[in-house]
């Protein structure tokens, strides 16, 4: 078994959602909603600018999936409320720190990177 050193976790945790990041159909002022405050698939696919923050028409099904997703990868988590998870995301310290290079323009991802990021995300010990 090899050990990890502590900063190689998050560097890694850190360049594999970066590159997530670059590679799904959201834009800046949708992470800008999210930092904003908490929202839901339904209320997000709802918003009248909905079409300004992807690259393509997402319905509620498609943005949740790209939503459990970045859940995976720790940059969005469940918000809780009294009763527990809600369907409700806001974005993590990490999901900041993955955005920060990118005030305004999250660069699209290069044709390798994204069958990369298709690759990990649906095979994801290769």
């Amino acid at each position: 078994m090899i050990l990890q050193q502590p900063g190689e976790l998050t560097s890694h945790a850190m360049r594999r959602a970066r590159l997530a990041v670059r590679c799904l159909p959201f834009q800046r002022s949708f992470y800008r909603n999210l930092e904003q405050g908490a929202l839901s698939s339904a209320e997000l696919v709802a918003l009248p600018d909905w079409s300004s923050q992807t690259r393509g028409r997402l319905n509620a099904r498609a943005t949740e999936d790209q939503l459990i997703w970045l859940i995976q990868l720790g940059v969005l988590r469940r918000e809780v409320d009294g009763q527990g998870l809600t369907e409700r995301v806001r974005l993590t310290p990490l999901g900041r720190d993955v955005l920060r290079p990118w005030p305004d323009t999250i660069p699209k991802a290069g044709l390798a990177s994204r069958i990369l990021h298709r690759l990990r995300r649906h095979r994801p010990r290769w």
